[in-house]
């Protein structure tokens, strides 16, 4: 059958019954801001805050000496005006049965929010650099962790999607940190809660739950899940709004491949979890949990 043919006699059919699909199933009704190309313009503006903080390896373009101040200023007015639009845009779209009387306010106060804690955000993430070339003997400088590491993208990524979420700005911090997510493998929801001097090392599957808290100076390998026993509560309704990710406290290592799961599960200061363990009650401070 000719090409033009099918097309004529067949092609209508398939355009009633997806948009039979559309009208009676499921469809984005999230608003111009929050389709497929403001997807890709959220994409644009966390590119444009990664190289904020490192001006010269994340920018398109080199930047040196007195053009940094420059750049950061046109970059962080130019992101302003079209992440404002994107802001709205999802608080709006939070509101499908009525009107947001504030919405407008909300994306102005998330916005100045997340720049005027760029300079803080900054300074920790280079505290993230700085233990990741402390813990890494193959690390020759903090320009190779900055250019090639995968974790550096990730956690600055967590880090912006994180001040986002803590604003209660619906779905953008998701979209910025499943963004990184594809980039390096490791998946950190926005709500989690990560303390500075944070590396993870080599980072290709590894997973951080939305009400995991991670304290300071804490190392993970490759393959680490830190998740939930269930997403499900005893009556078999979903678990939302509860505490179902563990808690990691400062100095704490974790090697490849260990999944500790739970929301009561606590890995207590300066403990070693060895690989391929699997962990769902507490370990007490200093311990050292191996598997032969």
């Amino acid at each position: 059958m000719e090409i033009n043919t099918w097309m004529h006699e067949f092609l209508p059919d398939v355009v009633d019954r997806l948009m039979d699909s559309i009208e009676k199933g499921y469809h984005v009704t999230a608003g111009e801001h929050m389709g497929l190309s403001g997807r890709i313009e959220i994409y644009e503006v966390l590119d444009s805050l990664l190289s904020i903080f490192f001006p010269g390896i994340y920018s398109p373009e080199k930047v040196e000496g007195k053009e940094i101040s420059f750049f950061i200023d046109d970059t962080l007015r130019h992101v302003s005006f079209k992440f404002l639009r994107h802001l709205k845009g999802a608080f709006e779209n939070s509101y499908m049965d009525g009107p947001c009387g504030d919405c407008e306010e909300r994306a102005r106060t998330a916005l100045i929010h997340l720049v005027e804690s760029m300079p803080d955000i900054r300074n920790t993430l280079l505290k993230d650099v700085e233990a990741a070339y402390n813990s890494d003997p193959a690390a020759t400088s903090f320009d190779e962790i900055v250019l090639s590491y995968p974790c550096v993208e990730a956690i600055a990524t967590y880090r912006i999607a994180h001040n986002l979420y803590e604003q209660q700005v619906p779905i953008i911090p998701r979209i910025m940190t499943e963004r990184a997510h594809s980039h390096t493998g490791i998946d950190i929801h926005p709500g989690a809660v990560i303390g500075e001097s944070f590396f993870i090392d080599h980072g290709t599957g590894v997973v951080i739950g939305e009400t995991c808290k991670v304290g300071n100076n804490v190392k993970i390998y490759q393959g680490v899940t830190l998740g939930a026993k269930s997403p499900f509560g005893p009556d078999g309704s979903v678990r939302r709004g509860q505490k179902r990710h563990p808690t990691i406290e400062d100095d704490v290592i974790i090697y490849a491949n260990s999944t500790i799961l739970g929301g009561s599960t606590v890995i207590g200061k300066g403990a070693i979890i060895g690989g391929n363990t699997w962990i769902t009650t507490s370990v007490p401070a200093g311990t050292v949990v191996y598997r032969e």
